[in-house]
């Protein structure tokens, strides 16, 4: 199994790519859930496939959202020959209505996929975007590339498997799947598009990774929509469940289950109304009874109403967060009422989820989980190992590529198809450059990788500033100190000092700490000769640098100090 080199400092892209061979690059996605973006290179023409978001973390200060950086497909932009979506999940097509004006090319989609892009893109105030629909079986030309859209399950309608053909030989890009052999929307896994791929010979197979570590079989979602009907039995007072926006699937069974009970169904939550029009419109949730308005939710017996809304994955903004915290108005939930999580949680997500469990339990509420029942309320939409298994008995690839997930998934996942006699893995990371022909496949370079921060209303770098103070602001507090002097540099007031994040100001023993920092503001002025007074940069690093060696020996922290000069 080859493994990349490890990443040293500032990279660069320090070599060209032949024309003549075929590479794949992925760019995000290879080292985390979310932000997948892969690039295929051929004959001095690019592919990029997906365009997704991720969540961010503690290391995002204010920021919820990010998105892979595309200054690699910007540097090539004249060899970009277009996007294709596989499908509507977030982190697959969440960032293309954010970056498709830096990068203007035409974008191929399923028919659920169009429609959830035409909705992006509108929300975004873009107007004629060239949306390509592609019905799963089809095939289009794109430059040198040949693609086959290939049907496969998940738990979003219209997802598809790319079979690709190239001048250098045929890959496989797997996307999300699973092998669900009654999925109660959109088509099962075409097995025989797989296979008879196989049958021409498949020179690389780029593959989902979520579940490589996961024995077993991913399950049915018509075992939930039978789990969610008994679980919804044994509920007194509201019932509101969360899971993906886009898992139209789950939206289905759900609606069926709480049917089955004799309960009506609202839902909350801007993305699953989006989500759900979408479906509605493309008729993957025909039959079913009509959706109770969000207005009218309250009007309803308790024990008669169930509540699908957002929030699965802990978003502070998201429906669910807002009602655990008491902040959204309209719909509430009271003591006797039951949240259930009818998904997973990404990893890295468990701590905002615990926040918005410990706001509901401490309001009495229940709280039911997949691990907490023995009935099926959740199945992945991506494969396990069985599956895996079966999918590489199909296609047979000479090599086999593992995308989609961290490094634990990614390692297992090549480790099962060496185990399943594949020749050759090789496990990429983020910017991994990976020539697949001619000759052996090889990691023969890396490309630049980043991420860009969502934040409000624009886009920056992760390294960006902002967000550097932001984070230092969360363990030091800052300081901010404003003088006035006159010609002389003798003080005509007081200095004026504001703390934050340095003490209790309803505690009178801690406001004593800001009458030592004014003090020894005083102090270090009185150490200042006549010509140091003059110079006002000169008392601002002397007030600066002294009040943070100050605040480091009287609190043991090295807080953000501003110096505000003002000579009249």
């Amino acid at each position: 199994m080859t493994r990349p080199a490890k990443k040293k400092g500032k990279e660069k892209n320090t070599f060209n790519l032949d024309e003549k061979a075929l590479y794949f690059i992925p760019l995000g996605g290879s080292e985390q859930f979310g932000v997948n973006l892969n690039v295929y290179a051929n004959r001095g023409e690019m592919l990029a496939i997906d365009c997704g978001i991720g969540f961010a973390d503690e290391r995002f200060p204010g920021i919820d959202l990010l998105l892979p950086d595309p200054a690699f497909l910007e540097e090539n932009r004249d060899s970009l020959k277009a996007f294709i979506i596989t499908h509507a999940h977030e982190d697959h097509i969440g960032a293309i209505a954010h970056i498709w004006d830096r990068l203007p090319v035409p974008v191929y989609a399923s028919p659920f996929t169009a429609a959830i892009l035409h909705e992006k893109f509108k929300e975004k105030n873009l107007r004629g975007v060239p949306i390509h629909t592609v019905n799963p079986g089809e095939t289009v030309q794109i430059g040198t590339f040949s693609v086959e859209f290939v049907a496969v399950s998940h738990s979003v309608p219209d997802t598809c498997s790319l079979i690709i053909e190239t001048p250098e030989g045929r890959i496989v890009h797997s996307g999300d799947w699973n092998l669900d052999p009654h999925p109660v929307v959109g088509a099962a896994t075409n097995a025989k598009a797989f296979k008879d791929a196989g049958d021409k010979g498949v020179l690389a197979y780029i593959g989902d990774s979520t579940n490589a570590e996961v024995p077993g079989r991913s399950g049915s979602e018509t075992e939930v929509e039978r789990g969610l009907e008994s679980v919804f039995r044994g509920c007194e007072g509201r019932i509101a469940i969360t899971a993906f926006s886009s898992n139209i699937g789950r939206v289905r069974s759900i609606v069926k289950a709480a049917e089955a009970c004799g309960r009506e169904v609202g839902v909350i939550g801007r993305s699953l109304h989006r989500m759900i029009g979408c479906a509605i419109e493309c008729g993957f949730l025909k039959g079913l009874p009509d959706f109770v308005d969000e207005k009218d939710l309250m009007a309803l017996p308790a024990d008669k109403v169930v509540i699908i809304l957002t929030g699965s994955q802990g978003e502070y903004r998201a429906a669910l967060s807002k009602i655990a915290r008491g902040d959204f108005r309209g719909v509430r939930l009271n003591r006797g009422d039951t949240v259930i999580y009818s998904a997973r949680a990404i990893p890295g997500n468990e701590k905002n989820i615990n926040v918005v469990k410990n706001n509901l339990s401490a309001s009495g509420i229940n709280i039911i989980t997949p691990g907490d029942t023995e009935q099926t309320i959740h199945v992945s939409g991506h494969p396990c190992r069985e599956e895996i298994t079966e999918m590489l008995q199909w296609v047979r690839p000479a090599l086999i590529v593992p995308v989609h997930g961290e490094r634990l998934q990614l390692e297992a996942h090549a480790a099962l198809a060496l185990d399943c006699q594949v020749p050759q893995a090789l496990v990429p990371s983020n910017g991994s450059v990976i020539r697949l022909a001619p000759g052996t496949p090889e990691i023969v370079g890396r490309v630049p990788t980043d991420v860009l921060a969502v934040d409000q209303k624009r886009l920056i770098k992760s390294d960006h500033q902002s967000i550097v103070a932001r984070r230092k602001l969360q363990f030091t507090g800052t300081v901010h100190i404003s003088l006035v002097i006159d010609a002389k540099g003798e003080l005509l007031a007081d200095p004026r000092l504001e703390t934050v994040g340095i003490i209790d100001p309803e505690d009178p023993a801690e406001t004593e700490i800001e009458d030592n920092i004014h003090d020894e503001i005083l102090d270090l002025l009185d150490e200042l000769d006549k010509k140091e007074l003059q110079d006002d940069h000169f008392i601002t690093e002397e007030i600066r640098i002294g009040i943070r060696r100050f605040c480091d020996h009287l609190l043991g922290m090295k807080p953000h100090v501003s110096v505000h000069v003002l000579r009249v």
